[in-house]
């Protein structure tokens, strides 16, 4: 199993910043996309931003110019820089993950989901 941990998700005054961090584990052949998704009480979980192996990127309409997804490759981490923050940023932020796996030597697809990291943004 691919494992993804999330950290830095916290309560901050509008305008202000959090990093994201997602670190996956496991026997993890090569991951193709991270991205990052959010989740707010009464909505449907919407994309917010990803970013392939070669490093493109795709923002959600709402986020973009003031959020920025990276990824280090090596350490099968990637990173949501999320400055200018709104009250509407408010929700659950999930880290997903796709890409191979190596099971006795033989390589399967995983997509995984990290557990989540709440962002609070008060107004």
């Amino acid at each position: 199993q691919v494992q993804l941990v999330e950290s830095g998700g916290g309560l901050v005054q509008a305008g202000g910043s959090l990093r994201l961090s997602c670190a996956a584990s496991g026997s993890i052949s090569s991951i193709n996309v991270m991205g990052w998704y959010r989740q707010a009480p009464g909505k449907q979980r919407e994309l917010v931003a990803s970013i392939t192996r070669g490093g493109r990127t795709n923002y959600a309409d709402s986020v973009k110019g003031r959020f920025t997804i990276s990824r280090d490759n090596a350490k099968n981490t990637v990173y949501l820089q999320m400055n200018s923050l709104k009250p509407e940023d408010t929700a659950v932020y999930y880290c997903n993950a796709d890409g191979f796996q190596t099971i006795a030597t033989i390589q399967h697809f995983f997509s995984s989901w990290g557990q989540g990291t709440q962002v609070t943004v008060s107004s």
